[in-house]
C-alpha cells in the first residue's frame, strides 16, 4: 500500500482515516478541500486543480482524501488502494455535525475543512442514493487492479487502522 485514495461522503471519516494511513504508512497526506480550497472559500479553477492532483499522484508514496468525483479519474488510474468511507447518512451526518462542533468553521491544519449550509447538508442527505452510485461505477471503471477497502462504520474503520498499522511493523 503505497498510494491511496479515501473517497466518501463528507464527514464519513475520510480526513481521520487519511491522517492515520500518512502516519502508518510513513506517507504524505494531502486533503483535497486543502487544495481546492483558499481560506475565503474560492474555489480553484477545475482545469488547474486536475493539474495539482496530477502533480499529486506522480509521486512514489501518497495519501489523498476527497471524494470531488469529476476529478476522481486521476487518483483512481493512479492508486494502488482505494478506501471507500461507506457510512450510513445519519452517521455521516453526526459527522459533520460533531466535526463542527469539535473544530468549528473554517480551514484548519489537521486536514478539517469545515463549512456547514444547505448545500452541504442536503450533499450528505442524498450521498447514498446520488453520489455513491457514481463513485462505484468510477472506481470499477478507472480502478481496475487497485484493492478497495469498504469501511461501513468507526468500529470496523478503527479495527481495519489496527490491522493495517500491524502490517507495517
Amino acid at each position: 500500500m503505497r498510494k491511496v485514495a479515501v473517497v466518501g461522503c463528507g464527514g464519513s471519516g475520510k480526513s481521520h482515516v487519511a491522517r492515520e494511513l500518512g502516519r502508518i504508512l510513513d506517507a504524505p497526506v494531502t486533503h483535497l478541500d486543502a487544495a481546492f480550497y483558499d481560506d475565503e472559500w474560492n474555489a480553484l479553477p477545475m482545469d488547474k486543480f486536475t493539474d495539482v492532483q496530477r502533480e499529486l499522484v506522480a509521486q512514489p508514496r501518497w495519501v489523498i482524501d476527497g471524494n470531488y468525483n469529476s476529478t476522481l479519474q486521476v487518483r483512481l488510474e493512479a492508486c494502488d488502494t482505494v478506501v471507500l468511507m461507506d457510512v450510513s447518512t445519519v452517521a455521516a451526518l453526526y459527522g459533520i455535525f460533531s466535526r463542527q462542533i469539535r473544530h468549528g468553521a473554517g480551514h484548519k491544519r489537521n486536514g478539517v475543512h469545515n463549512r456547514i449550509h444547505w448545500g452541504v447538508i442536503k450533499y450528505v442527505a442524498t450521498y447514498r442514493r446520488r453520489m455513491r452510485p457514481r463513485v462505484m461505477a468510477k472506481i470499477e471503471e478507472f480502478g481496475s487492479g487497485t484493492d478497495v477497502v469498504l469501511l461501513a462504520n468507526r468500529r470496523q474503520t478503527h479495527r481495519w487502522l489496527r490491522k493495517v498499522a500491524a502490517e507495517q511493523s
